[in-house]
C-alpha cells in the first residue's frame, strides 16, 4: 500500500512539476531496519532542544535502553545541520549501548528547507519517538517529553498479536 501511495504521488509530482525530496542516508537506513519483527524505537533528537537535553539527564533513556536489550533504539538527530550528537549520547552513556545506532538527517535546523518528514510521517516537534514492529507503527508520541513508565508499557503492549 506504502508503494502505491509513493507511486501516486511520484506521478503528482512529476506532472505538476515537482520532485519529492530524495531520502536521506539515516531514512534509508532506518526503512528497513524497522522491518525488523523485534520491537525498534526511533527517537527524533537534537542536542540543542532543551526537552531532548531533560530526557537524557533524567536517566530514562539510559535505564530503557539497558531493561530492554532485545529493542533496537535509533537516535536521529535532526534539525542539527547533519550533526549526529554523539557528544551528548556518550556523555549520558547512551552511544556504546549495543542496542543503540545513532543517526542524523542532513538537513538544516530552520528555513523552508527544514525537513517536515521523516520515514514518511510528519516531523514538526522534537522530541519524537515512533515503536515499529515487523515494519508497523506501533506508537507514534509526537509530543515532546518521553514519559519512561508509559514507553515501558507500550513496548509490552506492542509484544501482543493485534
Amino acid at each position: 500500500m506504502r508503494r502505491t501511495l509513493n507511486l501516486v504521488a511520484a506521478a503528482f509530482s512529476i506532472i505538476l512539476g515537482t520532485a519529492l525530496p530524495a531520502a536521506s542516508p539515516a531514512e534509508q537506513q532506518l526503512a528497513e531496519a524497522i522491518k525488523a519483527q523485534n520491537l525498534s524505537v526511533v527517537h527524533l533528537w537534537a542536542p540543542w532542544c532543551s526537552n531532548c537535553q531533560a530526557e537524557l539527564k533524567s536517566g530514562g533513556w539510559l535505564k530503557t535502553v539497558k531493561d530492554n536489550p532485545e529493542v533496537k533504539f535509533y537516535f536521529v538527530s535532526v534539525w542539527n545541520s547533519g550533526e549526529d550528537g554523539r557528544t551528548m549520547l556518550t556523555k549520558y552513556e547512551l552511544a556504546n549501548q549495543p542496542n543503540v545506532t545513532i543517526l542524523a538527517d542532513p538537513g538544516p535546523r530552520k528555513g523552508d528547507t527544514k525537513i517536515k518528514r521523516f520515514l514518511d510521517l510528519p516531523l514538526s516537534w522534537i522530541p519524537t519517538t515512533w515503536i515499529y514492529k515487523g515494519g508497523d507503527l506501533r506508537y507514534a508520541m509526537n509530543y515532546g517529553e518521553m514519559r519512561f513508565d508509559v514507553l515501558q508499557q507500550f513496548f509490552a503492549d506492542s509484544k501482543s498479536e493485534w
